[in-house]
């Protein structure tokens, strides 16, 4: 073979692979434009985009008053696009960077007006479309920013680039913090109102598109069309007030802080609607203070003690074991039980106090005698303790209240059947509340239902759900016993109810002459474990009661742990914070603190008005001639000079009270006050979503419903 021949040879092949490399390239680019086209298509755009979650606006929670107890405030982050479309030419952009540089120095000065211009000349240098200029901006803080030079020109040409977040904050702080509860992914237990009803606070998170950009940072894609809506959150409106909250905290704390006790708690409930007034927990810190750590009003469950004792003495007097006139011999306050087979003592009771000898059966309640419940219990039912048992399981304090709120303790009642049955003394034990366990709250429940006239319901701590001002669902507190007991049982345990308060233990801390109460104190001894009762010599103090007793509103419950300055007594330790609460609720309730009743007199045909502009009203009704048409029966005042008028004034950083106006003047107030306004129906303000004073950040909405 010739050379020529060789080299042409060479030259065919290379040309034919090169040639068979180029058509292998192009079926390879066909197959992969066409054939598998879409999969790399789903995917670059995978790589590329995201969708973002855009949480939710959660619901507020308010009080039965329309106090906001716990509410969302919007919290922004912002970025900046340093070649958006209105600033693309370094000519507009050089010319107003340091104008942009010294508003944000103003409105932050921790950076100066030379940072701020240097930081945004660099991340133009840089590409950056992504700038970081600030986080945790306010809504009011954006909209001055928005005003701004450069981000003035809009959503996409000045290049601002707004994500908003939601801040959940409680106005009023402390303030049945447990109670309300709060939010945390990493807790799995549901706490308080927040994890209870987070399905319909929470609200359904919306979609936000997101590009990915050089460096592997995420952008929002300015696109409405894909994004997809948040849905705000429901409202919970809660039975608390707040009023009452924060009288029973203080009242409670300042107890807890004389008496150095471990932990204490105090409910306060509406007897017929079962809706819960107030309710404070606080457990004492390593540091000596105290704080709201643990919901011992629902789920400390422990040996209630004498409060049981409404329990024992009704089933003696709806049985017809005995009656409120029934003697028995206390023996002084010591008694042993002793066993009949071999005369051993097996149990030791012991009153507080030396109570004589043979007394009444109402004396003994309201002495609180260990001994006379004991004997009392025991020589009725030590043959058929069932008889006694089975009574308790029928008032259902065995079983649980069924609560709207997590964390409801387990309460325990013995009967023969159960492991733990102590054929000797069991149910002498328990004739004083021992050898059974109960949470201050299923407790509170039996008392009320004394109050309720034997009706016994499960307490509430939410009376409606509310979505875009409308009722969702309304709640009422389920009947748990219809008829605790026989009316004449019943009414012979309310007296025995109002004695220890007019005659008994709690005569000299409880009782008043401005109103009645009926209750009952309860000094149980704290059992160690294994060790008993001795070791510790710690004691639970509690009073549970109702008033007015004559016609019962509210009833109430106070229990403390381990006082160790002082008596240990209930009635010098639950009882005082009993009062106190007590007594503010009585003088703040009209309803049961019966005020002179108005009386109408004169011309009673009041023209329409609307409040706001009050010198024109003045104007109107001089022109008019118009005199005051009410008032108090018997009070002595000459109302003829003319009619009072009030200014309508607020105080800065508070809610105007807006009811009674018309939609401008409301609108004008409250847009002056820094709020965003809702608007529902039309002619005059008769509600407002936030009560008038109410202290709430600047940018939340309120919703004014006018008819």
């Amino acid at each position: 073979m010739s050379i020529r021949t060789n080299i042409l040879l060479r030259v065919y092949l290379a040309f034919g692979l090169i040639l068979l490399f180029a058509v292998a390239v192009v079926v390879q680019m066909y197959r992969l434009q066409y054939v598998q086209g879409n999969k790399w298509k789903a995917m670059a755009s995978k790589l590329s985009t995201k969708y973002e979650n855009v949480e939710a606006t959660r619901g507020n929670i308010y009080s039965v008053d329309g106090s906001l107890l716990a509410t969302s405030v919007p919290e922004y982050e912002l970025h900046m696009d340093m070649f958006a479309g209105g600033i693309a030419e370094d000519k507009i952009f050089y010319s107003k960077v340091d104008s942009l540089a010294s508003k944000l120095s103003a409105l932050y000065p921790e950076r100066s007006e030379r940072d701020y211009s240097r930081m945004l000349r660099d991340a133009r240098k840089d590409s950056s479309r992504y700038q970081l200029i600030r986080r945790k901006v306010t809504f009011q803080e954006l909209k001055e920013i928005r005003r701004f030079p450069i981000f003035k020109l809009g959503k996409y040409k000045g290049g601002l680039i707004v994500l908003a977040q939601n801040k959940r904050i409680l106005p009023f702080r402390s303030l049945a913090a447990r109670t309300i509860g709060y939010k945390n992914e990493n807790v799995k237990n549901a706490v308080g109102l927040e994890g209870a009803y987070a399905g319909y606070i929470n609200g359904e998170n919306g979609k936000r598109l997101m590009q990915r950009i050089a460096g592997g940072v995420y952008v929002p894609v300015n696109n409405d069309e894909d994004e997809v809506t948040a849905k705000d959150g429901a409202d919970i409106i809660s039975t608390i007030n707040v009023n009452f909250q924060d009288v029973a905290q203080k009242a409670l704390k300042k107890q807890l802080d004389s008496i150095q006790a471990d932990f204490g708690t105090v409910v306060l409930m509406e007897v017929a609607t079962g809706e819960i007034r107030a309710i404070a927990n606080f457990t004492r810190t390593k540091e000596g203070d105290y704080e709201e750590r643990f919901n011992y009003a629902i789920g400390a469950e422990a040996e209630p003690g004498s409060t049981f004792k409404l329990a024992t003495y009704m089933t003696l007097l709806d049985q017809h074991k005995i009656d409120t006139s029934s003697k028995v011999d206390i023996e002084h306050g010591i008694y042993n039980m002793v066993n009949p087979h071999n005369g051993k003592v097996f149990l030791h009771i012991k009153d507080a106090e030396d109570g004589g000898s043979v007394i009444s059966a109402k004396h003994a309640f309201e002495e609180s005698s260990n001994v006379a419940a004991v004997k009392f219990v025991y020589s009725h039912y030590k043959d058929n303790p069932r008889e006694f048992t089975d009574a308790l399981y029928r008032y259902h304090l065995n079983e649980r209240n069924g609560l709207q709120i997590p964390g409801e303790g387990q309460p325990l009642i013995k009967n023969p059947s159960s492991k733990s049955w102590n054929k000797l003394q069991s149910v002498a034990q328990m004739a004083y509340g021992y050898e059974l366990k109960l949470s201050p709250l299923q407790m509170l429940t039996f008392y009320n239902s004394v109050a309720n006239n034997g009706k016994m319901i499960s307490p509430i701590f939410v009376r409606e759900i509310r979505s875009m001002g409308n009722t969702v669902e309304h709640f009422q507190a389920k009947v748990i016993n219809p008829k605790v007991c026989s009316d004449e049982a019943l009414a012979k345990v309310k007296g025995l109810l109002e004695g220890v308060v007019l005659e008994g233990t709690g005569k000299l801390v409880i009782k008043n002459k401005l109103y009645s109460v009926a209750g009952k104190t309860g000094t149980a001894q704290i059992a160690n474990g294994s060790s008993g009762y001795g070791e510790k010599n710690a004691h639970q103090a509690s009073f549970c009661g109702y008033f007015p007793a004559d016609h019962p509103k509210y009833s109430m419950i106070v229990v403390i742990s381990n006082p160790k300055v002082g008596s240990h007594l209930a009635a010098h330790v639950a009882g005082p914070v009993f009062r106190k609460i007590a007594d503010r609720v009585y003088a703040s309730d009209l309803d049961i603190n019966h005020s002179a009743p108005l009386h109408l007199v004169g011309n009673t045909t009041m023209p329409k008005v609307k409040q706001g502009n009050l010198a024109a009203l003045k104007q109107v009704y001089s022109k008019l001639g118009l005199k005051p048409l009410y008032a108090a029966a018997n009070t002595g005042i000459d109302t003829s000079s003319g009619i009072p008028f009030e200014e309508n004034k607020y105080k800065a950083g508070t809610v105007p009270t807006v009811t009674g106006m018309g939609l401008s003047d409301a609108l004008y107030l409250l847009g002056n006050a820094g709020y965003k306004v809702g608007v529902k129906g039309s002619g005059v303000v008769t509600a407002q979503s936030v009560t008038g004073g109410s202290t709430i950040p600047k940018g939340s909405k309120i919703t004014i419903e006018l008819q």
